[in-house]
């Protein structure tokens, strides 16, 4: 194996295992607020990884460069979208899960 093909398959690697713990934590994380972090944070990360690794794969062509451009999108939106989905779940009245919740029930 050549060198850029080790270093594609551990960007992509990486990437899968972020992904995967994305996946994780929305199922492990209790309420909706603290399933927004793995889902913003794990998911933009995994997905660099992901694309970066690809990228290295690739080599430099034209399909490395649209690849970086959805990136750059991705960077932009997943951060962006998930603040909005945060703030509108808070403006509906979407309480925080605490505790006292859970003694409540």
């Amino acid at each position: 194996m050549s060198v850029t093909s080790i270093i594609a398959t551990v960007l992509i690697a990486a990437g899968l295992f972020w992904l995967a713990v994305g996946g994780f934590g929305l199922v492990r994380f209790p309420d909706f607020y603290s399933r927004l972090h793995p889902a913003g944070k794990a998911d933009t990360f995994g997905a660099t990884l992901l694309i970066l690794g690809l990228v290295v794969h690739q080599g430099v062509c034209l399909l490395s460069i649209k690849l970086l451009l959805v990136e750059f999108f991705i960077l932009l939106a997943n951060p962006a979208a998930t603040h909005a989905v945060g703030r509108a779940a808070w403006r509906t009245g979407l309480k925080p899960w605490t505790n006292d919740s859970e003694e409540k029930k």
